[in-house]
């Protein structure tokens, strides 16, 4: 997967059979474990919910094997295989160095500010075992990061400079319960804003 962009999503016919089925066809369950653990950003249901006979079935097995494969032993040793090599760049230093430290520190969510999204999409590829609140001024943005791979995101457009960043960054992330006093949170962003590609912060922040 691409390591900006657009968020990848893999959907046309997944579960096909559930719509006259209670049941998915052990290579429709392959194609669907595949997206997953090629990187996909989101898997998608479509007439298997809209008019098939198993709408709630067909959710409950595509969530049971999303769950499955992301649990599994291999899951990231997969995600590394195919992930695109990091360029000499300071946006992809930051990312490779979010999945680092999340894995070292409990982190309890990462926020990143971002206007179009790229840096957002970016640490999202690295999946970090903390989830991603995304805080934007554009409305496209963050309609369009709805579906990315464990992506909160929240629209706002107070943000002028870094320390308006940390701060409105922990008042949101509390009050959308991803983080209570206590917690530690991993803060990027962009100086200066409204730049595209300029993400160059990283801060560690408790919420006290």
């Amino acid at each position: 997967a691409p390591r900006g962009g657009k968020p990848v999503v893999v959907a046309t016919q997944m579960l096909e059979s559930m719509r006259f089925s209670p049941a998915p066809t052990r290579a429709e369950v392959t194609d669907v474990a595949n997206a997953v653990a090629e990187g996909a950003d989101a898997v998608m249901l479509s007439a298997e919910t809209a008019s098939g006979d198993y709408p709630l079935e067909a959710v409950q097995m595509m969530s049971k094997i999303i769950r499955q494969v992301e649990n599994g032993p291999d899951y990231q040793a997969q995600l590394d295989v195919g992930r695109p090599k990091a360029e000499a760049t300071v946006s992809d230093a930051i990312s490779c160095a979010i999945r680092r430290i999340s894995g070292i520190l409990p982190v309890a969510v990462l926020v990143n500010y971002s206007e179009s999204g790229a840096s957002t999409l970016r640490a999202a590829r690295e999946r970090p075992r903390a989830p991603i609140l995304n805080l934007t001024p554009n409305l496209n943005t963050a309609r369009r990061l709805s579906v990315a791979w464990g992506v909160h995101s929240v629209v706002n457009d107070r943000l002028r400079q870094v320390d308006e960043v940390v701060s409105t960054a922990l008042e949101i992330a509390q009050a959308q319960g991803m983080a209570s006093r206590g917690d530690t949170l991993l803060i990027t962003a962009g100086v200066p804003f409204g730049k595209p590609g300029s993400t160059n912060t990283l801060r560690i922040e408790t919420l006290i």
